[in-house]
């Protein structure tokens, strides 16, 4: 959760947002914990791979699998090809496009040879995000940026032009969103854990709880360091801060930071991306060649194929399209989840209803409240990937 999205969303939102960009975060928090909470729900009912995909079949019906799983591959690649673009515009701004390219290719590569992190290097890596994080807070509370002058917003970005007001809020708590992707891991976790009722609920309000104060105060420290006009106009906004301030050197530790943080969020989605093609492609709606699997013990093919279709979002959207493409689609994504949650029995269920209510109609709003050609795209996207899925293998796919 602490991975790209904290240093590649700001921008965006605070040009929905506008003075209303920290009620954006608590938004997004909000319809996240409501997300979570019918994952972890679902995760314990059906302890097996496949999330969305696997709970929209067994709930509800086979076309709202269909449609979780297209929904989650299209987010998906979407978010791949946003971290490759953060890394390119932190480690190589100047050509950015080439840099998201070269480190979606390293990573695929890495995926296909099976190499994963382990625990210790995620807490490695978490330790080192939260300490990158903390230097651009104490920057921005000290008044950094003051100085900073104003950016030109790069070929393919949305429009930088601050709305505010609560529809801005919400169009904001979108795509902020996006930063909040990752707690469903947690979920999946169901097999491997004891007590999984108790300990994916604790696992989740933990992280989600972790999540939302980072974000908070890193929100608060660009506010006062960039002011939000500013803050809207920047694609790193983070870099920029620190690179204002007092010691301008510190700056290379936050590029830094970035770039481990989007080349780790890049393995992690890419992975996902082909452990679900490969679910799919075994029922028959994807091509029965992504369920093919290497020496290596990976669905190879399915690894290239979500390489391949990240690099072409990366060449035609910049990090922020590319995070409202991901935000929308993941949304809808979630929103099939919180459908199939309704149809938890009492005994199942952990959480309350009204959180899977709240999640199914508040991730509806989020999603048509992005902007709208993002939001035309993805409508485009879902429709074609679901005709085609349904096409390839459809309902007699059980």
């Amino acid at each position: 959760m602490l991975g790209t999205g904290v240093f590649a969303v700001w921008g965006p939102a605070a040009a929905a947002a506008g003075p209303w960009l920290l009620v954006a975060v608590v938004l997004a928090a909000a319809v996240a914990t409501c997300n979570a909470g019918s994952t972890a729900d679902l995760a314990v009912a059906h302890p097996e791979s496949g999330g969305g995909y696997v709970y929209g079949r067994e709930r509800l019906a086979p076309g709202a699998g269909r449609l979780a799983g297209v929904a989650f591959l299209a987010g998906k690649t979407s978010s791949a090809a946003a971290a490759a673009g953060v890394f390119g515009s932190y480690v190589l701004p100047s050509q950015p496009v080439a840099a998201a390219v070269v480190v979606i290719v390293a990573v695929t590569a890495l995926n296909t040879s099976g190499i994963r992190w382990t625990a210790r290097g995620a807490y490695a890596l978490v330790g080192g995000t939260l300490a990158v994080l903390a230097l651009v807070v104490v920057s921005g509370l000290l008044g950094a940026g003051d100085d900073v002058t104003a950016a030109a917003v790069p070929t393919g970005e949305i429009p930088q032009q601050v709305a505010g007001g609560p529809l801005g809020a919400f169009t904001a708590a979108g795509l902020i969103f996006f930063a909040f992707a990752g707690y469903a891991r947690i979920a999946t976790l169901a097999e491997e854990v004891r007590d999984p009722a108790r300990t994916l609920r604790r696992a989740v309000e933990v992280a989600l709880a972790i999540a939302l104060v980072t974000y908070l105060l890193v929100g608060i420290a660009l506010i006062v360091g960039l002011g939000i006009d500013r803050l809207a106009t920047e694609t790193s906004p983070l870099v920029t801060l620190v690179d204002t301030g007092p010691s301008p050197s510190l700056g290379v530790l936050v590029r830094v930071g970035a770039a481990v943080a989007a080349g780790s969020a890049l393995l992690s989605v890419l992975v996902g991306v082909s452990r679900t093609a490969l679910a799919m492609a075994r029922r028959t709606e994807l091509p029965g060649a992504l369920a093919v699997i290497g020496r290596t013990g990976t669905p190879w093919r399915a690894d290239v194929a979500g390489g391949l279709v990240a690099i072409g979002i990366a060449l035609v959207a910049g990090p922020a399209a590319a995070i409202a493409l991901s935000a929308c689609s993941v949304l809808v994504y979630y929103a099939v989840i919180n459908l199939a949650a309704l149809r938890l029995t009492r005994d199942e269920r952990r959480w309350p209803m009204w959180t899977s209510w709240a999640g199914f109609v508040l991730c509806l709003a989020l999603a048509a409240l992005l902007p709208f050609p993002q939001v035309a795209i993805t409508v485009l996207v879902l429709v074609i990937g679901w005709t085609l899925c349904t096409m390839l293998g459809g309902d007699r796919a059980r």
